[in-house]
């Protein structure tokens, strides 16, 4: 009796140890547990700015993000407030800057737009991973709606790595949206200052070509980068696949020394160093674009993890646009 109680106990604990819940908190944030812990945020356009998942960690806990501007901690840069955990967002559609929502910059530059929320579609927890689905509206200054952005994230739960699925269907509004050729954007991640390039602790970007540092990387084009250095005394990673069924794939990267990984197909003036090529893309109303990404955040570095061999792998999946 005492085995068969011991076994009832331990089938009904299983699928709490592997499971995705997820908690809407406020109107504007969504919390993530995974396998009973909480995890992460969405933050659902919070005062108009663009939306943002934070923080990110490793399995066990080991934080890759970094925390400001959410909040301060000893030793952590403070430049780029708008980058913010993990976010997609262009510095200049139609003339409009939704990259940098949270500080002005120069005249000259796009003018800052804003981001709403309309509604939250989907909200599913499970035991091996979990789905929810949102949609914005993209607005210019004026408040005038320029876009709808449906944007779906799958958390999957792993006793080892944490794999976050990222999609982004942008329908216009407005007759045509044009994506303008700038290095500002798109899909990013703003990662913890030890594991930077700049901090000198043994951070380091390598793409899938097997090129390194920032140098080497900057404005290529690749399948995917990992970023690893050292969390808390030990090696951890964050890798971004990019995926076939993207725009102009394999995309070109905006990743930096101080600690931005960020794929973005549209910067080809300032990744090629040269004027006459043309990064801009051209949506037309009722013909939606969709960007698809995976995000890996591990122990161990690029080799070790074998993120190559984790690439083939998500390629073999059926990687499928949701229903527009």
């Amino acid at each position: 009796m005492k085995r068969i109680l011991l076994a009832a106990t331990m089938a009904l604990a299983l699928p709490l140890c592997a499971q995705v819940k997820f908690t809407q908190m406020a109107p504007d944030q969504i919390s993530v547990d995974i396998d009973g812990k909480p995890y992460t945020t969405f933050y659902l356009a919070v005062n108009g700015q663009k939306p943002y998942i934070w923080p990110l960690s490793t399995a066990d806990g080991a934080v890759v993000t970094r925390r400001f501007p959410m909040e301060k901690a000893p030793g952590e840069t403070l430049d780029h407030p708008h980058h913010k955990g993990m976010f997609f967002a262009h510095g200049d559609i139609n003339g409009f800057n939704f990259w940098d929502t949270e500080v002005r910059k120069s005249p000259t530059a796009p003018k800052n737009s804003s981001m709403k929320l309309i509604r939250v579609e989907e909200m599913k927890g499970g035991k091996r991973s979990g789905t929810i689905k949102v949609e914005f509206q993209g607005l210019d200054p004026a408040g005038n709606p320029l876009m709808t952005e449906t944007r779906t994230v799958t958390f999957h739960a792993g006793p080892e790595l944490r794999i976050i699925d990222f999609g982004v269907t942008i329908d216009p509004i407005v007759p045509t949206l044009k994506f303008e050729d700038t290095k500002e954007g798109t899909f990013g991640i703003r990662l913890a200052t030890s594991m930077t390039e700049d901090a000198h602790k043994g951070g380091q970007m390598v793409n899938a070509q097997g090129a390194k540092t920032e140098k080497n990387v900057w404005g290529k084009r690749s399948e995917w980068i990992d970023y690893d250095g050292p969390v808390d005394g030990k090696t951890v990673g964050v890798a971004i696949f990019d995926s076939p069924s993207n725009p102009r794939y394999p995309t070109y990267w905006h990743s930096r020394a101080y600690g931005l990984e960020a794929a973005n197909p549209f910067g080809l003036h300032d990744y090629l160093n040269n004027k006459s090529n043309d990064g801009e893309m051209t949506v037309e109303r009722g013909h939606p674009v969709h960007f698809q990404y995976r995000v890996v955040i591990h122990d161990g570095d690029t080799q070790s993890t074998k993120i190559a061999g984790l690439y083939k792998e998500y390629l073999a999946e059926k990687i499928e646009k949701p229903g527009y």
